[in-house]
Order: C-alpha cells, then structure tokens, then sequence
C-alpha cells in the first residue's frame, strides 16, 4: 500500500533531577556536597533512508516518545541519558511545521537527518552549586522538560523526468514499455491509483527516472479525479512529458487542460520545461497523423514546448526518438546541488 503524506507527533524525554548528596565516609569529615548531574532527555530525529518508498510505517502509530534521562546518584555520578528515538523515512520527505505550509527541511539524500525535538537538559545536583560562601548546599536543580512538536510528513518522489497525462494517454504503459516497472495497465480510465516510477536506458552508460502519476482532468484543482492529489510527486523532477492521446479529443483541448492543471497547483510545476508527446500512434493513420501532429506543433510552438514527437508504445514507433529526447531533457536542465 502507498501512503504519502502523514502527521505524527514526536515527544522528547525529560532531563533526568539533580542529586543532593553529602558524603558521610568514616575518617572525611570535611566530605562536603557530592550530588550528580541528571542525564539528558532523549531526542527525536528524522533521517533519510533509500530502503523505503512510502509512508506507511506512519499510519497505525501516530505518537513517538523518546525516553526521559535518569537523575543523579551520590558521589558526583551523573545519571544515564534518555535513549533517542531515530525515525526513517523515504528519501524525497518534506517535513512541515504542523498544518503550517513551511517547511523545516526536505530529506533528499540517504543519512540526511533533521532533530526534529531535543530532549530537556539535566539537572545540576549539588555538587555544581558549591562555593566559598555555602560549601554544602543542600539543593539541585530538577531536569528540563522535552518538547512536543506535530509534524506533518510529505513524500515527493526523486524522479528526473515526470509523465503527465489524461486518464488512458498511454503514461502507464509506455512506462512499462521503456522501463522494467510493471504498473496496471488497463482499458479504463484512471487504472494508476499510485504514483510508479521506472528507470530508463538511455545508452552509453546514461539512464534516467520517469514518475507517472494518476491521470488529470479538468478541474482537478477543485478535487475531480485523482490528479492533483499526486502531482507532488513531478515537483522535483527536472522536465515533464505532456502525453496526449488523440482518440480521445482534440490535443488543443488535452494540451489546454494539462497546462492549466500544472498552473493551478502551483508556481514549480508551472516553470518546469517541457515536451509534447502524442501517443497511439498505430490508431490514426497518415492523414490523421499530420493532422494531429500539425495542431500539437502549433500548440507547443505557441506554450514554449521544447519539442513535439508522436510515439507508440504498442508498436515501438518513435521510442528511440523518445530517448534521445529524454537525454536531452535529463542533461539540459540539471538541479541545482543540495547542501
């Protein structure tokens, strides 16, 4: 099952007490204060892992409590610190403030990690608290209480290239023609109910990530369909794939549709660079074809479309122009490195 987005409170320990202690040794009169320091509240992290894929360790547990340090003993010793609790999530993870829209960190690469709530400092026993003016203090300072903190969890999935489409323009399936992932395949709209990613060949030693998501529709900014919901996950890819299948309207209209979806979920996805593919190629014939191709040509001419190419899946036609295309798009617009 796929799960991304989840909210989950993390709780840090307290600060274990400060001892009072004197000590009373046979032949040490002059023994004076001798009280630990408690140990420090256990912490809560977050940290990066590329052995998960989705959120789903969240669903069932949603509090996370780190333990609380120990107090002080007798003879200067300090007590234990609280044991911190270290979550995993999927490399790609935004980490939002509770229901704010700001975001504290993305975790994108592998052992990158966020202390999301630092445990409470331990008391000082009586030991710390001697001086010239009263050398046997009978006091300690009690440990700090942890922090609370809700946050909320976003995977977006690490892709290069993202493919875009209505229900049915073929995403799935040239998906799993060009790539070794194997996602539903069907003959009725929307059979992708989860994102799906695959890795492209792309020769002499060059590969590439596509993310197909659940197909969008108009008005899926207003919740139709499944659309928007996913459209995250094509938000750090670095170009998009508009896939558009003739049979079933006009490619103005599809093409139309599309850009004013990516527009209305926000300003990234509108900025990326992109390329029209018109797919099913085997379903039109020559004149169908140039039609087709003419209206998308002047589509993308008119949107800024880096190129335009007629592909199809079933039949391998125009899947190596494809490539080279994708190689472009992979190597011409590389992300800005992550600190």
């Amino acid at each position: 099952m796929f799960l991304d987005i989840a909210t989950i409170t993390l709780e840090s320990g307290k600060g274990g007490d400060g001892c009072v202690s004197t000590r009373r040794e046979k032949y040490m009169p002059r023994g004076g204060p001798d009280g630990g320091n408690g140990g420090a509240g256990g912490s809560v992290w977050l940290v990066a892992t590329d052995e998960m894929s989705t959120l789903l360790d969240f669903r069932y547990r949603r509090v996370y409590k780190a333990s609380p340090g120990k107090a002080g003993g007798g003879n200067r010793r300090s007590g234990p610190d609280g044991q911190d609790v270290v979550l995993q999530v999927p490399c790609g993870t935004s980490i939002y403030s509770g229901d704010e829209d700001t975001v504290l960190v993305d975790l994108l690469k592998p052992g990158q990690k966020l202390l999301v709530a630092k445990g409470g400092k331990g008391g000082k026993g009586n030991w710390e608290f001697r001086n010239a003016r009263n050398q046997t203090p009978m006091h300690a300072q009690s440990g700090r209480s942890g922090n609370s903190v809700t946050v909320r969890l976003e995977l977006k999935l690490i892709a290069d290239i993202g493919l875009v489409g209505e229900p049915n323009a073929g995403k799935s399936t040239l998906l799993s023609v060009v790539t070794a992932a194997r996602p539903k395949v069907a003959d009725y709209p929307f059979t992708t109910l989860v994102p799906n990613l695959g890795i492209v060949d792309l020769g002499d030693y060059n590969s590439c990530t596509l993310a197909d998501i659940p197909g969008l529709i108009e008005g899926a900014a207003e919740g139709k369909g499944l659309g928007h919901e996913f459209l995250r996950h094509v938000e750090r890819t670095r170009a998009l794939l508009l896939l558009v299948d003739p049979s079933l309207e006009p490619p103005r209209r599809a093409l139309d549709v599309l850009r004013t979806e990516l527009k209305r979920h926000g300003r990234r996805l509108a900025e990326l660079p992109f390329a029209v593919v018109v797919t099913k190629l085997d379903l039109l014939d020559e004149e169908g074809t140039a039609e087709v191709m003419a209206a998308a040509t002047d589509w993308a001419r008119d949107h800024g479309a880096i190129e335009v190419l007629s592909i199809s899946s079933a039949t391998g036609q125009g899947l190596d122009k494809l490539k080279k295309l994708l190689l472009k798009l992979y190597h011409d617009n590389r992300p800005e490195p992550v600190d």
